[in-house]
């Protein structure tokens, strides 16, 4: 697996929407509004807003009212997985909209 670089990062996070099994039973979403500010529902949780910093194979997210970490996406054929703070999958992506699909 490999983790995608700054430059894929934009492409794929920036202005669009993450649905992210991450093994709850219905997805986490995940708006990126801009490369500063991050949307974000867990299943079962109250939205969060998080100030977020992207780096060159990764970036780092602090929600406000919630945790903060570095997270990185890793790429391999027909998957793309979030790697949480602790080095670990924490979940698939299960698709992409473009946009604000949640209206957050």
């Amino acid at each position: 697996m490999e983790t995608l670089t700054d430059a894929i990062l934009a492409i794929i996070m920036i202005g669009n929407t993450h649905y992210v099994d991450v093994g709850a039973g219905s997805d986490a979403i995940i708006f990126y509004e801009t490369e500063k500010t991050a949307h974000m529902t867990l299943p079962g949780k109250e939205p969060l807003v998080g100030d977020m910093t992207v780096y060159d194979h990764g970036y780092h997210v602090a929600w406000q009212g919630g945790p903060a970490g570095d997270w990185q996406i890793a790429h391999e054929a027909g998957a793309f997985t979030y790697i949480g703070p602790d080095g670990k999958a924490a979940g698939t992506i299960t698709k992409i909209v473009p946009g604000n699909s949640e209206g957050y």
